[in-house]
């Protein structure tokens, strides 16, 4: 593993940068999106709900690795061209932010129906009394899965690969196929990936005692 590590640093230090990107992308845009539709889901318009529910059960049973495929092969020959990076990103961003939607639906309604009436009754908008009563409180209700999603999320950028995305899983290969020491290889990649996702782990289980 020490060979490994010293001989190709260059290779996994831009796989880990390329990872840690996209990361972060799919993060913020699956949360925005996946709010959106947990949002969409509680409203009183029935087309929303509809909208919302087909959204959610599509792209969370459909396998990540088709929905990038789908973004690197089909919508290049189509529409615009993609590259790996771009189309895993996406990918992760879809597939993600519908187990998000799910997840914060939950929260949504786990608080008391009373707080939404309340703060409709003082002349609060529906999106207002969402944004500045209800939301605060069920994200606080679903820190503890929406931290997984956040672990998952990092462990699924492994697609890019698939997709020649240049993250750590990418590198790996690529490393395994020139020095044909496939072990060693997948195994420094695997302990990268716990330097990522543990203390994610451990942040939001301290949010969650912080936020109590």
């Amino acid at each position: 593993m020490a060979n490994i590590l010293t001989s190709h640093w260059n290779e996994l230090l831009t796989g880990l940068g390329w990872t840690l990107l996209s990361s972060i992308l799919a993060l913020f845009f699956s949360l925005i999106i996946g709010s959106l539709f947990a949002i969409m889901q509680v409203t009183e318009s029935k087309s929303a709900r509809v909208i919302a529910r087909i959204y959610v059960e599509v792209f969370r049973n459909i396998p990540l690795l088709v929905i990038t495929s789908f973004f690197y092969l089909v919508i290049p020959m189509y529409i615009v061209k993609v590259n790996g990076f771009t189309a895993g990103t996406i990918g992760l961003t879809i597939y993600t932010s519908a187990f998000i939607a799910e997840t914060v639906r939950s929260g949504i309604q786990s608080v008391d129906s009373g707080q939404m009436e309340g703060a409709r009754a003082n002349g609060l908008t529906f999106w207002q009394a969402m944004r500045y009563v209800v939301l605060p409180q069920a994200f606080r209700l679903v820190i503890p899965p929406l931290g997984n999603q956040f672990v998952n999320l990092v462990k699924n950028s492994s697609v890019l690969a698939f997709v020649a995305g240049f993250d750590l899983m990418y590198q790996a290969n690529n490393i395994a196929s020139t020095t044909f020491d496939t072990i060693n290889s997948y195994m420094v990649v695997g302990v990268i990936y716990l330097f990522i996702t543990m203390p994610i782990s451990y942040y939001m289980r301290h949010l969650e005692k912080r936020l109590a």
